[in-house]
């Protein structure tokens, strides 16, 4: 079997498409971006890349902070309205589908509807080409209590979530295994 090689681009999918809010409760604004992810898990950091000339990109480098807002199916339209709409045209909140609350560690508003809503202040900002990068730390996560057991446990499948593929978006499918299963002694 062969290849086909092409240049350099962005070949790393599925990615999740998140609702990125920025802002204040206030004066708040939605953008969605794809270019995310977590970069450390002590101390607890994610990064998420926005071109200059957009809105948010403004609001964030002033604030120093933006939530990480989880996409579901039934917001998919509402994230890709979000990514293709300037905030400097409209309030994205007016949308019906989404509703601004305080975020408890940050001044950037999270969004209700959302089942997982990262709080986050930015570290540094670094320069790369089309996008800049913010890498930030991950201040304090907000879960969805729908989505907790009776002990606590995070059922995150349950939420519904989605991701995009080279331009299309895609409901997540069946679990195919956990953290470590290929080496998990079997039960006797």
């Amino acid at each position: 079997m062969g290849k086909v090689i092409w240049k350099p681009g962005t070949m790393l999918y599925p990615i999740p498409p998140v609702m990125v809010s920025c802002g204040t409760i206030e004066k708040p604004n939605v953008i969605t971006v794809a270019w995310t992810g977590i970069v450390c898990s002590d101390p607890a950091m994610t990064y998420i890349s926005v071109r200059p000339e957009r809105y948010s990109y403004e609001l964030i480098k002033k604030s120093g902070e933006f939530v990480i807002n989880l996409t579901t199916e039934s917001l998919i339209w509402t994230a890709d309205y979000c990514g293709v709409k300037s905030g400097r045209d409209i309030n994205k909140f007016d949308l019906s589908s989404i509703t601004a609350a305080a975020s408890t560690q940050i001044s950037a508003p999270l969004i209700v509807e959302s089942p997982i809503n990262i709080e986050c202040r930015v570290d540094r900002i670094l320069q790369l080409g089309s996008h800049d990068m913010f890498l930030s730390k991950i201040l304090a996560i907000n879960a969805d209590e729908k989505l907790l057991d009776s002990k606590g446990v995070l059922h995150l499948e349950k939420a519904g979530l989605v991701a995009t593929s080279h331009g299309r978006y895609f409901a997540l499918g069946r679990q195919l295994g956990t953290f470590g299963y290929s080496v998990k002694k079997k039960k006797k």
